[in-house]
C-alpha cells in the first residue's frame, strides 16, 4: 500500500514539474521577445505609420447585453481611437436594461432603413440606428440570440474588410487599434487575425471613455486577477505566439479579416467559448485548405476591462470560461497529436488539453491526495517540502516574474507602492486564491457535461468616476 503510495505521489510530483516547466519554458521565450521588441523601439515609428503604411478600413464590432453602466463611456474611447479609417457598430442584444435609452441620450440616435447582405444567420434586426452627432456610429437593435448572434449581426452589417471584436465594456487605449492592425499591414494576404492584451480597468480613474489614469483595484478579488491577466498574457499568450501557436485571441479586443471569418461560418452559437472556438476553426480550415496564414498577438496593444469584484459572479465567469474551454478541446479533438496541424495540433492542443482543461482536477486531486497521505503517515516530512516547492513556491515564483514582465513591457503601474502590492498579491494568490479558481474550473466539468450553456450574469459598476 505504502509503495503505491508512494508512486502516486510522485505521479503527482511530476505533473506539477512538467507544467510550471511548461509555464517556465513560455516566460523565458516572453522575456525575449519583450527584450528584442523593446530594442526595435517599434513605439518610436508608430506615429509614421499611417504614413508608412497602407492601412486598411475596421469595423468595430462590440455586441452588448445589459451594459448601460459602461457602454456610453466604452463608445466614447472607441470613437477616440487613432485609426484613418473606421466605424463603430454596437449590437445591442435584447438588453433588458436601459442600453438602449442611454446610447439614444448621449449620441442622439435616430432610425434609419438599411439595406444589408445577411451572409450570417442571426436573429431579426429590429432597428438600426444612426447618431446625428457622430456619423461613424451605428447602433443595431436585434432580438436576443446570445453574444455570438451579436457578433455575427455586426459582421453582417460592418462595411469594411476588417472587423474589430470587443466586449462593450471594454476601453481600447488610442493607438491599439493601430499597434493590433500592424500584422495586417506588414502581411495583408496571410494574416486572417491579430488580437491584443487585456488589462484591468478597476481602480483606474476614466474621464469621458479616456483612461486618465492607470489604478490598482482596491477590491482584493480584482487585485487578484490584475496577477492572473499579467500571467496569461505576459508569458502564456506572448510564449505560444512566438512559435505560431495562438490558440485564443480575447473576445475582448481581436482584430479579423471579414472575408475569413465569413468563410469559415462566423461565430458558433452552441458554445460560451466563442472567441477561442473561431480562432481554432479557422487553425483547422485553413490547415486542410493548405493556405499559408497568420493568426498573430501583439502584446503592445492594450485594452481595459471592468473584471468581477464579488466572488458569485467571479464564479459563475470562471464556470463559463472552462465550459467554453472544454467544448472547443473535445469539438475539434482530432487535431491533438496530429501533424496535419504543425504547431496547433502538436504543440498547443495537447497543452491546452492537459494542463489547461484537465489541470484543475489532477492540480486539486494531487493536494488533497498528498495532504492525506502526509496525515496518514504515508508520506514523509521530506517529499511534503518538495511537493509545496514545486506546488506553491514554484508558482509564486512564477506569478512574480509576471510582475517584472510587466515592469519591461508596459510599466503601468509607476509608484513603488502599487508594485509592492502586486508582489504581495502574487503571493497570496498561491495561498488559497488559486485554488478557488481550480475548484470553479472543477465546477465547470460538472456544468458542461450537464450541458449547462447558460452565460451567467456580470453585475457592472461602471468605470470609476467619469465626465
Amino acid at each position: 500500500m505504502e509503495n503505491i503510495v508512494t508512486v502516486v505521489d510522485w505521479l503527482f510530483l511530476l505533473f506539477y514539474l512538467c507544467l510550471n516547466s511548461a509555464y517556465s519554458f513560455l516566460l523565458f521565450c516572453s522575456l525575449i521577445d519583450i527584450l528584442i521588441h523593446n530594442r526595435r523601439r517599434i513605439d518610436v515609428e508608430l506615429d509614421h505609420s499611417l504614413e508608412r503604411y497602407f492601412t486598411t478600413p475596421v469595423s468595430i464590432v462590440a455586441p452588448a447585453y445589459n451594459e448601460e453602466a459602461t457602454i456610453v463611456a466604452s463608445v466614447r474611447s472607441l470613437l477616440a481611437l487613432r485609426y484613418p479609417e473606421f466605424e463603430v457598430v454596437v449590437v445591442n442584444d435584447g438588453s433588458k436594461d436601459k442600453t438602449v435609452e442611454v446610447m439614444k441620450k448621449a449620441f442622439e440616435l435616430y432610425p434609419i432603413h438599411s439595406i444589408f447582405q445577411r451572409q450570417i444567420n442571426t436573429k431579426e434586426v429590429r432597428n438600426i440606428y444612426k447618431s446625428r452627432i457622430e456619423p461613424r456610429l451605428t447602433f443595431v437593435d436585434k432580438n436576443n440570440g446570445g453574444k455570438a448572434d451579436a457578433l455575427n449581426c455586426g459582421v453582417n452589417i460592418a462595411r469594411y474588410p476588417l472587423f474589430c471584436a470587443i466586449d462593450a465594456d471594454t476601453l481600447i487605449l488610442p493607438n491599439a487599434l493601430l499597434k493590433v492592425a500592424i500584422p495586417f499591414m506588414e502581411d495583408p494576404v496571410r494574416t486572417v487575425a491579430s488580437g491584443g492584451t487585456i488589462r484591468i480597468a478597476n481602480g483606474c480613474i476614466i474621464r469621458s471613455g479616456d483612461i486618465e489614469q492607470i489604478g490598482f483595484p482596491k477590491n482584493p478579488l480584482a487585485a487578484f486577477q490584475v496577477i492572473e491577466y499579467l500571467r496569461a498574457f505576459l508569458f502564456g499568450r506572448i510564449g505560444w505566439n512566438l512559435f505560431g501557436g495562438t490558440l485564443i485571441i480575447s473576445g475582448a479586443f481581436g482584430l479579423f479579416s471579414r472575408h475569413a471569418a465569413i468563410e469559415v461560418g462566423g461565430y458558433a452559437h452552441d458554445t460560451v467559448g466563442e472567441d477561442m472556438e473561431l480562432v481554432v476553426r479557422m487553425h483547422r480550415y485553413l490547415r486542410e485548405k493548405k493556405r499559408p496564414y497568420r493568426i498573430v498577438f501583439v502584446w503592445d496593444a492594450a485594452c481595459y476591462t471592468e473584471v468581477p469584484e464579488d466572488l458569485a459572479v467571479l464564479g459563475r465567469q470562471r464556470d463559463r470560461w472552462q465550459r467554453g474551454l472544454i467544448d472547443v478541446i473535445l469539438r475539434h479533438r482530432r487535431m491533438t497529436l496530429n501533424f496535419r496541424y504543425g504547431v496547433i495540433g502538436l504543440m498547443a492542443y495537447p497543452f491546452f488539453a492537459i494542463f489547461e482543461m484537465l489541470g484543475p482536477i489532477i492540480e486539486v486531486t494531487g493536494i488533497v491526495f498528498v495532504a492525506f497521505s502526509y496525515v496518514l503517515g504515508l508520506t514523509d516530512v521530506t517529499f511534503m517540502i518538495l511537493f509545496l516547492n514545486v506546488a506553491v513556491l514554484f508558482g509564486i515564483m512564477l506569478s512574480i516574474a509576471a510582475i517584472l514582465l510587466e515592469e519591461l513591457s508596459f510599466s503601468a503601474y509607476p509608484r513603488w507602492w502599487d508594485i509592492f502590492r502586486l508582489c504581495i498579491y502574487a503571493l497570496l494568490e498561491n495561498l488559497g486564491y488559486r485554488h478557488l479558481t481550480l475548484i470553479w474550473r472543477i465546477k465547470g466539468f460538472y456544468s458542461f457535461f450537464r450541458g449547462s450553456k447558460q452565460w451567467g450574469t456580470m453585475v457592472r459598476k461602471g468605470f470609476g468616476p467619469q465626465s
